[in-house]
């Protein structure tokens, strides 16, 4: 059996530099996110970025790997995620943030 509903997915665009006191600001928005219950939530590493510093970040030099760009994904309803995004904007309030509907399918083993 299959469910269905509309959800949302949200990016946001993190470095690996960006912090929030002694811990990096990737985790402190996962944990937030974990505690308010959202249903899902997906930390990546790039290889290579820029942002609007212009300032590229890359891994292609061994010497130069810190401040690599980080992808958060977090996707619930849409009514979920628009009460956390205030908690984004105190958390991460010059982070680049995107916002586009989903659908989102959960396959069922019979039985």
């Amino acid at each position: 059996m299959r469910t269905e509903r509309d959800g949302t997915r949200v990016v946001v665009f993190l470095t690996e530099d960006d912090r929030a006191g002694h811990h990096g600001l990737y985790q402190v928005i996962l944990d937030r996110a974990l505690a308010d219950g959202i249903a899902g939530a997906t930390l990546s590493r790039g290889i290579e970025g820029f942002g609007s510093s212009g300032n590229i970040r890359t891994n292609r030099f061994p010497d130069s790997t810190t401040g690599l760009p980080l992808l958060l994904e977090l996707v619930d309803s849409p009514e979920r995620i628009e009460a956390f995004l205030p908690v984004l904007a105190e958390l991460a309030p010059r982070s680049l943030v995107t916002r586009e509907p989903v659908r989102m399918s959960r396959i069922m083993p019979k039985g």
